[in-house]
């Protein structure tokens, strides 16, 4: 029985493509789906309880932990190491999701910015130097 859950998590987490500069919307889909599908997205959904003099919450604050805690394993797992360097390390899921997109929401505008530039540049350089306006004397 173990043995099976540990191929069932393991194929459930390859099913995630690697991270590249291109498939970040493929991706996330790909880990809410997974996440969902091994009832992980809790971390997700909710914020985690707070435990309280009253009602401790500990089971509920277990289950979210966990969940959280396999999450951010299974997200890292499908995002390059070199990338990872480039995110803030966080303790939170849900965070460490957003942090990701925020990352590749501003990488995708420097780069058409930086495309648009050199296109300026190129178009500029095809037609030679200005030419300069005739001075009446």
């Amino acid at each position: 029985m173990v043995s099976a859950t540990v191929v069932n998590v393991s194929a459930q987490a390859n099913a995630i493509p690697m991270l590249n500069g291109t498939n970040f919307k493929v991706w996330k889909k790909n880990v809410e789906i997974v996440l969902g599908c091994m009832d992980l997205d809790l971390v997700l959904r909710t914020e985690r309880p707070t435990a309280i003099t009253e009602n401790p919450n500990t089971d509920k604050i277990e289950k979210w932990d966990r969940s959280n805690c396999m999450s951010l394993m299974i997200m890292k797992r499908s995002i390059p190491e070199a990338f990872r360097g480039s995110i803030t390390e966080s303790t939170n899921a849900k965070k460490f999701l957003k942090e990701i997109e925020q990352y590749k929401t501003e990488s995708a505008h420097l780069a058409s910015t930086s495309r648009n530039k050199n296109k300026m540049r190129d178009k500029d350089t095809a037609k030679g130097t200005p030419k300069q306006k005739k001075v009446k004397k």
